[in-house]
């Protein structure tokens, strides 16, 4: 078996993963965009939680485990005083943290339909 070597940005990723998971992030799905020559970064990561104060929860705890773990900070945060959706911009990555409904309204998902499109299990 060869092993791939991983870079920054899956490094990134999978620590952006763990902190969404360790406070129960919901529906987490990755769209990899590295092959779409229009794509602004390499990958979204996209997620939902059940209220506003959930939203808050999960985008908090990947910024303070991304910090801890890599000592990185988003470059720009959206969303905030709503928390309906936030995003997190880390250049190669952008976070999407929706409520359900609004997450369900805007379907990025669909989008990028050329994108490799993975999805992982909630715990």
């Amino acid at each position: 078996m060869i092993k791939q070597k991983l870079d920054e940005s899956d490094i990134l990723l999978e620590t952006i993963i763990e902190g969404m998971r360790e406070v129960k992030g919901k529906d987490i799905t990755i769209l990899d965009l590295k092959n779409i020559e229009t794509a602004v970064c390499k990958y979204f990561v996209i997620c939902s939680g059940t209220s506003n104060t959930h939203v808050s929860s999960v985008s908090d705890n990947v910024r303070k485990f991304v910090a801890k773990e890599m000592q990185e900070k988003p470059w720009n945060t959206e969303g905030q005083s709503t928390s309906e959706w936030i995003l997190l911009d880390y250049s190669d990555i952008v976070v999407h943290v929706f409520q359900e409904k609004t997450r369900a309204f805007y379907t990025l998902e669909d989008l990028w339909g050329d994108a490799e499109i993975r999805t992982f299990e909630n715990i």
